[in-house]
């Protein structure tokens, strides 16, 4: 059966017609799944009993089991969620003084092979629809008691080589009459699918676009991240100064510093000439060791002296917060255990 939650608004209104129903009693439906946040269609009290059964009868609504829960002490919830057909993804739930954050995944595996993400080695197994990101924020908000304020689409997969289903889910995200959660609130990291960051600059989307970096020279980057002797920096960065051009929206680099690899003063002094005169921000990554990788975290010495010498160059840089740390923090882990 179909999953109510891939379909938007006016999806939905259609789907309504074509069971005989009123089409404004999407509106309705709608309510119920994403501001009264209910699991059942029986749940749906404001709709007579002959529109429940015919719910049921014709779509799922695809609620998530929790296959695996680790807490952190600083608040980090990470969940790995059954996907309701023998597979699963992992979700993390981060707490800031501003709100909640989640990190959601795009994909069940993925294809990129970046050398320091654990998902790589697991094979990629086909994307997640639109509805199955969605449900990631609801179960995690039904699960915790709290109310997501921010999304982040950095769990695992590449989010624009699911570029249809992601840019449906953060229409539905986005939607007043969804969960209204707003664009500006809203992040895609991508590893540089760069015809793919040329198709979100022209959706009208207010979103945030991060772009894992991650090194500054094309022979370090493609050991890094396969995925540049495909879109190497050069062709990388024209489309981001393309995307600022048409969004007016700053870019955010994220930059994983990893000991004796990318973390030393000449990669910063290259990071400067690459990014000058761009809007942007660079966020610094300590970087997660994982099991068999080869990758280790730089030095807080070393990642504090390439923060400074950004900032003091005029390209804006912060370290991000280390969240997690005491459980898996590395996107993928959770989810290698499990199948291991």
């Amino acid at each position: 059966m179909k999953n109510i939650k891939d379909y938007s608004l006016d999806e939905l209104k259609e789907e309504l017609k074509a069971i005989g129903e009123k089409p404004f009693r999407a509106e309705q439906i709608f309510k119920w799944l994403y501001q009264e946040k209910v699991i059942s269609f029986e749940e749906m009290t404001n709709l007579s009993l002959t529109l429940r059964e015919k719910l049921v009868q014709n779509y799922t609504m695809d609620n998530f089991g929790i296959l695996q829960k680790q807490e952190s002490s600083d608040g980090t919830i990470k969940y790995l969620f059954d996907l309701l057909d023998g597979n699963a993804i992992e979700t993390v739930l981060m707490s800031y003084h501003h709100g909640y954050s989640i990190c959601v995944s795009s994909q069940v595996g993925c294809k990129m092979g970046c050398k320091f993400c654990a998902s790589t080695g697991i094979n990629f197994i086909r994307n997640l629809s639109s509805g199955e990101i969605v449900e990631q924020i609801l179960a995690v908000e039904q699960d915790a008691g709290v109310t997501i304020s921010n999304v982040v689409f950095m769990g695992i997969g590449e989010p624009l080589d699911n570029y249809d289903h992601v840019v449906k889910a953060i229409r539905l995200i986005n939607h007043p009459k969804g969960l209204n959660i707003g664009a500006r609130h809203i992040s895609i990291s991508t590893s540089g699918l760069v015809p793919k960051i040329e198709d979100l600059a022209k959706e009208n989307i207010q979103c945030t676009l991060s772009i894992s970096l991650h090194a500054t020279t094309n022979e370090k980057r493609s050991e890094m991240m396969p995925v540049n002797t495909r879109y190497p920096i050069e062709e990388l960065l024209e489309a981001c100064r393309n995307y600022t051009k048409l969004t007016h929206r700053r870019i955010s680099f994220e930059y994983a510093l990893a000991k004796d690899k990318n973390d030393n003063l000449e990669d910063a002094k290259r990071l400067v000439n690459l990014l000058k005169g761009m809007l942007c921000h660079v966020n610094l990554i300590p970087i997660n060791p994982i099991e068999k990788g080869t990758f280790k975290k730089a030095s807080n010495e070393n990642i504090i002296r390439f923060r400074d010498y950004l900032n003091d160059h005029g390209i804006v840089a912060t370290i991000r917060r280390e969240l997690g740390s005491d459980i898996d923090a590395a996107c993928g882990q959770l989810r290698r255990k499990n199948l291991t």
